[in-house]
């Protein structure tokens, strides 16, 4: 008698005992056997709601994170493959799909010049073996904006959904990827290795790029991007849609064809521009007060008491991408795994009145930028949330001497002075 599960509810029971046991250190090859036996075979929504209930019952998710490949590696075999829904040119999966096998074609000569390099002798000079290398990791890269899109896109609507432990799990997998590329860009700018160290790079870390870049592309062509079809709404892909340009496009082009059906959701506040707002300071038009907010040389982003996303400003040199997929999601959602506690320090030492302000400086592609957080309460004391003003001060950090004359940037005009320049000189 067969003793393969049909019902869904126990299959998913059992394939959380079966991966306890790959977590206590069983063999991975014991594990598949047993899957095989009991299980016959799953689809991508159990394995998501494995992974959530794991997670729910309070397995850490850096745990079930590490554990990740082998949990694809041991489900491969019994996981059916679902078919492939017809999507207009342009859908967002639609891009997502092409971009991914860009990528594999970038893995493909990767690993041609992973050859070449492993061919050399170990005297030889690596130098015109390494070029194909460099050239596909420079392309390699543009990965980040795949994994952006996907992050703060596409996650944040699994989310509105209830669906999170999965997605914990698969951002924390692509900070792995960044790490290695990381890694491995440092030792691309390395000249004097001989073709025996390039050996050895290749074969540690440079396999280790291929095979977790390769591994998240079979997660979301199996399990995420088939859990977004038969989930997200007409709403949610609007959303996505939208929120996509923000991040840019990873090696292709969306195609032309796809529009969403829904209208473009605009924001909540129905007043005419004209009408004011009344404000202690004074009174201000919805339309100045949003042009104020763009203007300003600082990026804002607010997080309510309840650790929601509720507004962020919108300006042309923006530091992070924002886009209106975040709003009203928990800003633990919003950062890497890795990062997640300490943005619950905040939270909890504003909440708690302990501290009220945070900051950061740190080098971001180029730039210098001064990251600070801010308690916002009211005249009572309560808590209120969470006030983010971000700040490229690259060029305020370079700033020497004075400028008292008016200057237009390269203009030859003649400058004018400062208002009140003489009054402060006269004060000494």
């Amino acid at each position: 008698m067969s003793e393969v599960i049909n019902n869904r509810a126990h299959r998913i029971q059992t394939l959380k005992h079966i991966i306890r046991h790959l977590h206590a250190g069983e063999a991975p090859d014991a594990v598949r056997e047993q899957m095989r036996r009991l299980v016959g075979e799953t689809d991508y929504s159990e394995i998501f709601a494995m992974e959530q209930e794991l997670i729910a019952e309070g397995m850490p998710a850096e745990e079930v994170q590490s554990m990740c490949d082998l949990h694809s590696q041991v489900t491969r075999e019994v996981l059916v493959p679902m078919p492939a829904p017809s999507l207009p040119p342009g859908h967002p999966v639609d891009t997502f799909r092409r971009e991914n096998r860009a990528i594999s074609a970038v893995l493909s000569r990767m690993q041609a010049a992973f050859a070449g390099i492993m061919a050399l002798a170990d005297d030889a000079d690596p130098t015109a073996a390494l070029l194909p290398l460099r050239q596909c990791f420079n392309e390699l890269m543009d990965i980040d904006k795949h994994y952006q899109r996907k992050e703060h896109a596409v996650f944040s609507r699994l989310e509105a959904h209830g669906i999170t432990g999965p997605s914990k799990v698969m951002w924390g997998k692509d900070d792995e990827v960044r790490g290695f590329l990381k890694e491995l860009g440092e030792a691309l700018t390395i000249t004097e290795a001989s073709a025996l160290d390039w050996k050895v790079v290749v074969s540690t870390l440079g396999e280790s790029v291929v095979n977790a870049v390769s591994e998240m592309i079979y997660k979301e062509e199996n399990i995420l991007f088939p859990m977004c079809l038969t989930t997200f709404t007409e709403d949610d892909w609007t959303e996505i849609w939208n929120a996509s340009p923000r991040y840019g496009w990873c090696l292709v082009e969306p195609l032309e064809g796809y529009r969403p059906a829904t209208p473009f959701l605009k924001p909540g506040v129905d007043l005419p521009a004209a009408e004011g707002i009344a404000l202690p300071t004074g009174t201000l038009s919805l339309e100045q007060l949003m042009h104020i907010f763009s203007t300003l040389p600082v990026d804002l982003t607010f997080v309510d008491a309840d650790d929601r996303v509720a507004f962020f400003s919108e300006g042309p040199d923006r530091v992070f991408a924002r886009s209106r997929a975040i709003l009203g999601r928990k800003v633990q959602h919003c950062h890497p795994p890795k990062s997640v506690h300490i943005v619950d320090r905040i939270v909890d030492d504003f909440r708690a009145q302990r501290q009220s302000v945070a900051e950061f400086w740190i080098h971001f592609h180029g730039r210098f930028v001064h990251v600070r957080y801010f308690a916002v309460r009211d005249k009572e004391q309560n808590y209120l949330g969470t006030l983010e003003v971000t700040q490229d001060v690259t060029g305020i950090r370079a700033l020497e001497g004075e400028r008292r004359l008016l200057e237009y940037g390269p203009s030859t005009a003649a400058p004018a002075e400062a208002p009140g320049a003489h009054a402060h000189e006269s004060n000494g």
